[in-house]
Order: C-alpha cells, then structure tokens, then sequence
C-alpha cells in the first residue's frame, strides 16, 4: 500500500492513536498483532513502523519496538488527507449497488466489501452504519448487512428534505457571488456535461458520478455539517438510486444534463434570476422523474 493512499494514512492515525495509549516507555506489539488491531498487511505495518521511527514516535530495533515519546498533532494526517478514503467508497458502493442491479434483500459481506473497494474494514463497518440509520440497509445477526426495499413514502420525505436543503445551498451561493469558490467550480463541470451529452448514447452511464458532483459542490459550500452528513443518503438515493426503470434512463439523464447546463451558462453570465429559475425547473423535473421512473417496493 502507497504511503501516499489515503487509506495508509489513516492507519498511521490510528497507529498513533495506539502509541498515545501506551504512553512513553511503552512497547508496541508484534507485527503480526498490530495488523490484526489496524486491519492491514503486515507489509503495511512495516511501513507505519519505519514512518514512526524515521518522526522520532519510536525507537524499532528488531522485535522490540519502544515508544520515545507522545505524538502531537502535527503528527497526524490532517482530516482532508484521509477523509477521501470514506468518501471514494460511497460512490464506489453507489455505483456497485447501481449496476449490480442489487435487489432489495440482497446480502452485503463487509468481508467482501473490503476487497471490492480496497478499504479498512473500519472504513466499510462506518460506512455501513451510516447508511443504517435511513433504513435502506440493516445490520443481520451473521455479521451480514441486509439491502432494504425503496418505498414511495421514504422517497417523497427524503426529496422534501432534498429540497429544503440545495434551494437553501443555491441561494447562499447567489448571494456569495461570482467570487464564491463554488460558483466557478460548477462552471468548470460544463466540458463534463458537454462531453457525456455529446456521447450520450455510449456515456449516459457517466452521469450519476457527475450529477452527484455538481449536487455536492453546493452541499460542501453550504459547509455544515449535519447537512453534509444527510447528503450521503441523497446521492445514495437520487444519484446512484439502484432500482430506476433502466427502459428510458439514457433520456432522464439526457434532459439532466440538459438542465445543468442551463444553470451554468446563466452563472457563467451573472444572470442570477435565469440560475435560480433553472435551478428550480431541474429539482422539480427531478422529483417529477423520481415518481414516475422509480420501481417501488
């Protein structure tokens, strides 16, 4: 594993969070121990090892592995450096739920997940219990996770919630202007939205990923945090939903496409009152599509 994976880095933190525990003087165990405490190779234990002996944490000589002193928080990777490792797999697991075509019932093995999508097995089980508490997936007794149904009432609560959220986000970012660092990131999406629509018939597949970045950049601009955390159930849903009539899925995202660029060609102008306006049409052709396309439980 690269020292430079987001997933290293996270073990490091939690290696240092264990060296914390011990104290100074304190031994660290086997090798063989501390890849069954952090969940990685033991391949990548040496690597943890020797960053913590080259930072001065440890002294490592053979199997005795000493503790010099406590670490500090320069030491740890900061949150945007691990951060990436969570995020990657909830759009991974959408997009493996999406074209598995994964029926309701369908069993989940975090075993499995791990390899799918080269992950901790921390960062699946966190993942996991997120999504748990919407009730799409439940915990089994067998260590399995289940994959609940998609029913009309969840749906239409979510998409009120949705709502109230990104008409929140967008007019903070009409407010912030064209300097808002979000307002030229979701100019920057156009080539993307142009190049799938271009090659719709071979790339409408390409959109969910996109159509979840152009959503989020506002989310993240909004920048709090109970908002951020509700999103990941909204890309779940609306982005990556697993259960749409696949029958005319190259037309839905096509008209998306269609009205995301709208937005950006009026942001790119400064029409505030054109952005709003096409802002609203996407979410509520967004919520007209849900209804009408979704197969229900």
């Amino acid at each position: 594993m690269s020292r430079d994976s987001s997933t290293f880095k996270e073990s490091y933190n939690q290696a240092l969070r264990l060296v914390a525990g011990l104290g100074v003087n304190g031994t660290l165990p086997t090798e063989s121990a501390l890849a069954a405490e952090l969940d990685v190779s033991r391949t990548t234990v040496r690597a943890i090892l020797t960053g913590l002996d080259e930072a001065g944490i440890i002294t490592w000589e053979g199997r005795r592995k000493e503790v010099l002193r406590a670490p500090v928080k320069a030491d740890y990777f900061g949150k945007s450096e691990t951060a990436s490792a969570t995020d990657r797999v909830s759009s991974q697991f959408m997009e493996y739920v999406l074209n598995s075509d994964l029926a309701p019932g369908t069993a989940l093995h975090e075993s499995e997940l791990k390899k799918r999508f080269d992950v901790s097995s921390t960062v699946i089980r966190e993942f996991l219990i997120k999504f748990s508490r919407f009730g799409l997936i439940t915990k089994e007794r067998n260590r399995s996770w289940m994959l609940r149904g998609f029913t009309r009432d969840f749906a239409e609560e979510l998409f009120e919630v949705r709502e109230m959220f990104e008409r929140r986000a967008f007019r903070r970012l009409l407010e912030g202007g064209s300097g808002a660092p979000a307002w030229q990131q979701l100019i920057a999406l156009a080539p993307a939205h142009e190049e799938i629509l271009a090659r719709i018939d071979a790339d409408y597949l390409a959109f969910p990923r996109l159509d979840e970045r152009f959503h989020r950049t506002l989310i993240e601009y909004y920048n709090n945090r109970f908002m951020s955390d509700f999103y990941e159930i909204v890309a779940m849903v609306f982005h990556y939903h697993y259960r749409w009539n696949r029958g005319n899925e190259k037309e839905r995202n096509r008209a998306a496409l269609i009205e995301h660029l709208a937005i950006i060609r009026a942001l790119e102008a400064g029409d505030t009152a054109a952005a709003e306006a096409a802002f609203q049409t996407h979410l509520a052709n967004a919520k007209g599509t849900m209804t009408a396309s979704a197969l229900w439980d």
